[in-house]
């Protein structure tokens, strides 16, 4: 639920010739590739190292300071990728966060493989994952409409969400399944909102920014999207 800054930039991408805006659109996919590539590759090496597994495994049974840790370095991170003087702080900003969000990951990923014994689990959300952002983004780009909007709703309910997370840890109650659709569709409306971002809002500048923003809201989605597998695979 990382939230970034499109508006520090007075030279948005939406007043630009078009080569401009095709140039930072292409750009900006580009890092988003180049950052699921590298997570991808991260997971596989993390979840094949004892070391690693060691060191994330007390961990989860205090996800408060796990999710408290998380917030923090996204916090740092976004604030760096948005630097406007250094273009290295913006990368070292990305590759932060992309590492966090490795290690966030690898208890779930871990335990989706020991339920089912494969990766299948896991390919299956990637490609629900793709679809839904395949399919947000046709929506965003053919539409043309700035969901900036969307903000308010982003805010509200991402406090929402962590004050049930927060709860369910103090209190011990599990969130459900409906919890985890609420919280896909929370990520899909982010995504939404994102790619309007970097239509309209952005700076030309900023594709390394709006990289992060994105790969954060897919990060989100893909994560519910493993929690409601594993739940539906676990009532089998």
């Amino acid at each position: 639920m990382l939230e970034s800054n499109p508006y520090a930039s007075p030279y948005t991408v939406a007043a630009q010739p078009a080569d401009a805006r095709a140039t930072f659109i292409r750009k900006t996919y580009a890092h988003l590739g180049g950052a699921i590539a590298a997570f991808a590759i991260l997971e596989y090496f993390f979840l094949q190292s004892e070391a690693m597994l060691s060191l994330v495994a007390p961990l989860m049974g205090n996800w408060w300071l796990v999710l408290i840790a998380f917030m923090g370095v996204s916090w740092i991170a976004n604030k760096w990728a948005l630097s406007s003087t250094s273009k290295g702080m913006q990368y070292a900003g990305l590759g932060l966060y992309v590492v966090a969000e490795a290690i966030i990951f690898i208890p779930i990923l871990y335990l989706a493989m020991a339920i089912t014994g494969s990766a299948t689990l896991i390919a299956q959300a990637g490609i629900i994952t793709a679809a839904l952002f395949l399919g947000i983004t046709a929506i965003a780009f053919v539409t043309k409409k700035d969901f900036s909007f969307l903000n308010s709703f982003l805010m509200v309910g991402g406090f929402i969400a962590l004050g049930l997370i927060f709860a369910s840890m103090i209190f011990g109650f599990q969130l459900g399944i409906i919890f985890c659709g609420a919280m896909a569709l929370f990520a899909s409306v982010a995504i939404l909102r994102d790619t309007s971002n970097i239509i309209h809002h952005y700076g030309t500048d900023q594709y390394v920014a709006a990289s992060l923003g994105l790969f954060a809201s897919v990060a989100l989605l893909f994560w519910y999207v493993i929690q409601i597998l594993l739940s539906l695979a676990s009532s089998d």
